[in-house]
């Protein structure tokens, strides 16, 4: 959480992090209107987002569980002076976060038009092909420090695939991004065309909490609140990590790295204590796998930090960054949704300063080689 930002920081108030030039593993960049594509996206698909817009996985459509209060979950000082939606104007950006934090390089996670949800999914590859496109256009071509990444709807492999080659010999991406949501848990073969491309191509493989798999974000239900709703993204993110694990992706495919984007990393250690106990029972179940579900996580996967969770005792998040690895954290502010994280601020423990440096700059930069 910060406080708001509307003036540069004296040099007094630059921390430690913002010195070491950050990376931000999760910038959201915003369309300023579906106009915006027009450049990008056949006449086609402009006239079926004209006519008929969206066609969800879930039955309706603006249900996006942000609160009133928060419209369309951002800050209230990130809406741009010049209008449109928050994250939509560059200058903004920069003069707001990306100048006064020190930001080296911020990755683009992009969430308009419910790009991996969409039912149709040559309409669905259409937006993410023009969202890809206007990344390049909109934003690194014209800041070289906002990284783009390829979009990608897993549930049309051959679609998928196709972008994927497309946007790697651009060779201006540096991760393709899944969702967590699909039609079928993300370990299933069915999509490990797109890891075996990933891995070939040395891109990390980017999952971003977010869109509608057509099923109740909750193992329980739909939940009724959006506080509620806010809780099931870390479980989401637990069940991805179990199925990718379980069904032996790391195993099948080992140098591929897979980041999972704003799950924050508070319930790492207790689910990956029950895969390890649960695996040395039914061991026998699943002989692909070699090893222990911790040794994967701890050589396979990375974790973005917001939304850190804070206890009331530092020691206590301390243990957990420990236990967690603080070379498996990648910092991300999450700018400009309403929970951002300010890395003056983010970290409520002590860390040394070559903890700070790998946790703000130094493992992105190893996983992303910048």
């Amino acid at each position: 959480m910060s406080e708001v930002i509307d003036r540069p920081l004296r040099d007094d108030e630059k921390p430690t992090a913002t010195r070491l030039r950050i990376v931000d593993c999760d910038v959201h960049p915003s369309l300023r209107s579906t106009d915006d594509l027009n450049e990008f996206l056949p006449k086609r698909w402009q006239q079926h987002l004209r006519e008929y817009g969206s066609h969800l996985r879930t039955p309706y459509l603006f249900t996006t569980p942000y609160p009133r209060s928060s419209p369309l979950i951002a800050r209230r000082d990130a809406w741009p002076p010049t209008g449109g939606p928050p994250g939509s104007d560059l200058a903004f950006m920069q003069k707001q976060h990306l100048d006064p934090l020190d930001v080296e390089f911020g990755i683009l996670q992009v969430l308009d038009l419910f790009i991996f949800s969409q039912q149709n999914l040559e309409f669905g590859a259409a937006i993410q092909r023009a969202i890809n496109d206007w990344q390049l256009a909109f934003w690194s071509h014209r800041d070289p420090r906002l990284k783009a990444s390829i979009l990608v709807g897993q549930d049309g492999v051959d679609l998928a695939i196709a972008e994927i080659e497309r946007c790697a010999k651009i060779g201006e991406y540096i991760q393709i991004n899944v969702s967590p949501r699909a039609n079928e848990p993300l370990g299933r073969r069915r999509y490990w065309p797109i890891y075996e491309r990933a891995q070939a191509l040395d891109l990390p493989l980017g999952i971003h909490v977010g869109g509608y798999g057509g099923h109740a974000p909750t193992g329980g239900g739909w939940p009724s609140y959006y506080v509620e709703e806010h809780q099931s993204n870390a479980h989401t993110i637990a069940a991805q990590l179990a199925s990718l694990v379980i069904e032996g992706v790391p195993e099948r495919f080992p140098k591929l790295k897979i980041v999972f984007i704003e799950g924050g990393f508070g319930w790492i250690p207790s689910a990956v204590w029950r895969m390890d106990q649960h695996f040395e029972r039914f061991r026998s179940e699943v002989p692909h796998l070699r090893r222990k579900p911790s040794e994967y996580v701890r050589e396979h996967f990375w974790f973005t930090t917001q939304p850190i969770d804070e206890p009331d005792e530092a020691r206590h998040l301390r243990a957990l960054i420990e236990w967690v690895g603080i070379d498996r954290l990648l910092f991300s502010s999450d700018y400009p949704h309403w929970d951002f994280d300010d890395p003056r601020f983010a970290f409520k423990t002590p860390l040394t300063e070559a903890e700070r440096k790998k946790i703000f700059s130094s493992n992105a930069r190893a996983v992303y080689k910048f």
